[in-house]
């Protein structure tokens, strides 16, 4: 349990000066301890770096907003926005506002003939994003697409035949953790054997069809395409691409099968062809996951989803509250860790986010370092696979 904040500060007033800088550890972590044992621990504020590199990037297509946090996520790692084509007026319109200075092109050949731009981004129509890609690739760039990757395993495949044959990369923008912060802090603490082995990592991903506000969707209704799963994938492979790459990424897992998975259409019979419910179960080579799916967060949450994380290992186990600490706080990037030495809660809202000048480095220096390009296209093809074969569940 959290210390209230009362108590906090009668705590500090008795600590006194020079009692608190001695429970701060070297390198200025806020660390305090709570009631039961538990630490709060607040990462400390990061060092603005210069990006290394810079490259010239361009958008085709924006048919979803989370093309901002993409743009965001290159300029970040020293990409320069030179060129923007979009096809939707009001989509257009909001990115021109947002990026007053950039050229509008008339037509995706433009941009794909232009030997200038390095790397293109898209978060286009999902069943576009593919082709797209392959073109990109052929026409001699580098690719981020927005997730999905893919929606078909025979576009997967040409995807994978024109990496072989281009030697380009094939980027899937998993935003869910290489742009949530408290996810990256978890993968890091993997990595230092801070919960032991992984064994199993559960997510429940719920989502909001109508947001009010922020760049995950935005704050109008929904495009057509949004209901058709021909068009966005389906729910499994639309919303869980995201968890399943989190669950390849967190358990080390090179080899995996989709055990089990179902869709439904609870509540949306106007929408007959909609999915607002899906599940799906997983087995890799190095450990087990699930994941949850579901477009029923209500308004009174106050964000468009609790997006949550639990990954259990051998020596202890992690949570993740991404978006809100739902009746607590209303920040997201909330990380609970418990193992044999600790309770520890640690807001990781100050984290620098790697993948963008990882990414871009990668595109200067022919690496994969910011996505292992196997696995990125694994998470894609499992997602596929598990929207393929859903059992279609229908209730009372």
């Amino acid at each position: 349990m959290l210390i209230e904040d009362s108590n906090r500060r009668a705590f500090l007033r008795t600590l006194g000066a020079t009692g608190l800088l001695a429970a701060f550890p070297e390198g200025g972590f806020g660390v305090q301890p709570l009631r039961g044992g538990v630490v709060h621990e607040t990462l400390p504020e990061p060092e603005e770096a210069k990006p290394k590199y810079s490259i010239k990037f361009a958008v085709c297509g924006m048919s979803h907003d989370h093309i901002y946090g993409m743009v965001g996520a290159m300029q970040r790692g020293g990409g320069e926005l030179v060129a923007a084509y979009g096809q939707e007026p009001d989509k257009l319109a909001a990115f021109t506002k947002r990026y007053p200075n950039v050229k509008m092109i008339s037509s995706e050949d433009e941009i794909l003939n232009d030997k200038s731009i390095q790397l293109v981004l898209s978060s286009a129509i999902a069943s576009q994003r593919a082709p797209l890609g392959v073109r990109a690739m052929r026409r001699g760039k580098d690719f981020l697409s927005d997730k999905p990757g893919a929606t078909t395993l025979e576009q997967l495949a040409e995807v994978r035949k024109a990496i072989a044959e281009t030697k380009r990369i094939y980027g899937i923008m998993y935003s869910e953790r290489l742009e949530v912060k408290a996810a990256v802090k978890t993968g890091e603490l993997i990595k230092d054997g801070a919960i032991g082995r992984v064994i199993q990592t559960i997510n429940i991903a719920p989502h909001q069809i109508t947001q009010k506000h922020g760049d995950a969707g935005g704050g109008t209704g929904r495009p057509e395409w949004f209901w058709d799963p021909d068009l966005y994938g389906g729910i499994l492979c639309d919303i869980g691409s995201h968890q399943v790459d989190q669950f390849l990424y967190y358990t080390g897992s090179t080899e995996a099968e989709v055990v089990a998975s179902q869709i439904a259409n609870v509540n949306h019979p106007d929408r007959p062809h909609f999915q607002d419910f899906g599940d799906m179960v997983l087995h890799g080579d190095r450990g087990l996951g699930y994941v949850r799916l579901d477009w029923f967060t209500p308004d009174g949450l106050g964000t468009w989803g609790d997006g949550r994380l639990f990954v259990l290992g051998t020596e202890g186990y992690i949570e993740v509250r991404k978006y809100t600490d739902v009746a607590v706080k209303s920040a997201g990037n909330n990380l609970f860790l418990v193992n044999q030495k600790e309770a520890r809660y640690i807001d990781c809202n100050n984290l620098t986010l790697p993948f963008g000048p990882q990414f871009v480095a990668d595109i200067v220096n022919r690496t994969h370092v910011a996505q292992d390009q196997a696995q990125c296209l694994l998470a894609a093809e499992l997602v596929i696979k598990a929207q393929k074969n859903a059992k279609v569940v229908h209730l009372k």
